[in-house]
């Protein structure tokens, strides 16, 4: 099955030469990354009026925890009962939902800022199966700043394609979601150096299902699959950025717990826990 350049899919194992693993691996991030990260990958000062910083890396998910636990205990139970995809197995609709709003993996980050004045900032995103947009307003203090900023996002429907779980068609996922962020941060009187940390939490709903303008036309792969989830998070990033003139390396890592409610076929249940998001950038200014 050919794979459009903006969806995301599992990465069959190769093997490779060395002199090519590099490089393999960059190509494959980028294009088939599809971990459900949504990093921040910006500092705590807003950008002057007409400035715009370009930004493109790549981020990871990592569930543990209860998440963990969910998602492997539906790999188990898929393996030994073929029939529990289908059904209402709690246990399996534990792992499905894991999958769908948590979504663990590896995905491409790039993003554009421009400072709008009056010390705010707009942001646009793209984080592999979705897009944010948000709007910041920054306060300094000397080298020190606070911002406050609010975020709104939507999980792209077809952008995902892969998943290990039986009946968990991720092509068919689309949602929306928001997240509050508050940042502190330090900036260098030449910009040599940058850091920032703060709090973050949001909201975002997801639901696997087919869009259409005939509501009784349901499309047989998605037909036998039902997932409705709501997931609420909280919790903290860190991140720090060097470089020289106008071209800067950032590296982020967030922490945040996750509870996620919702419905896979005719069972109902919650799965909670941390996930772990590690992220990359190389910012441009201009």
């Amino acid at each position: 099955m050919a794979i459009r350049p903006y969806e995301c899919a599992l990465v069959p194992a190769v093997r490779v030469g060395a002199q090519h693993a590099a490089p393999l691996l960059a190509v494959s991030l980028w294009l088939f990354g599809c971990g459900g990260g949504s990093p921040l990958l910006h500092p705590a000062q807003t950008l002057p009026m007409g400035d715009v910083r370009a930004a493109g890396g790549m981020s990871a998910n990592i569930a543990a925890g209860g998440l963990a636990s969910g998602l492997r205990g539906a790999r188990n139970i898929a393996a030994s009962d073929a029939s529990a995809p289908f059904g209402s197995n709690s246990g399996y609709a534990k792992g499905a939902l894991v999958a769908a709003a948590i979504a663990p993996g590896l995905a491409p980050f790039v993003a554009a800022r421009v400072g709008i004045g009056q010390a705010f900032e707009g942001g646009l995103a793209y984080t592999g199966r979705a897009v944010r947009v948000d709007m910041r307003r920054g306060f300094d203090f000397g080298p020190w700043a606070l911002s406050i900023g609010v975020g709104g996002s939507a999980t792209l429907y077809g952008s995902q394609q892969g998943t290990d779980l039986p009946n968990v068609d991720l092509s068919a996922i689309h949602g929306y979601g928001a997240d509050l962020p508050l940042l502190v941060g330090y900036k260098s009187d030449a910009g040599l150096y940058m850091v920032w940390f703060g709090a973050r939490g949001g909201y975002e709903h997801v639901a696997i299902g087919a869009l259409t303008s005939e509501p009784d036309s349901v499309p047989e792969s998605t037909a036998s699959t039902q997932l409705d989830a709501n997931r609420y998070w909280g919790g903290g990033v860190v991140g720090v950025a060097t470089g020289f003139s106008r071209v800067h390396v950032a590296l982020e890592f967030s922490a945040a717990y996750q509870a996620v409610h919702g419905t896979y076929n005719a069972a109902s249940t919650t799965v909670q826990g941390l996930t772990l998001g590690p992220a990359a950038a190389l910012w441009w200014q201009f």
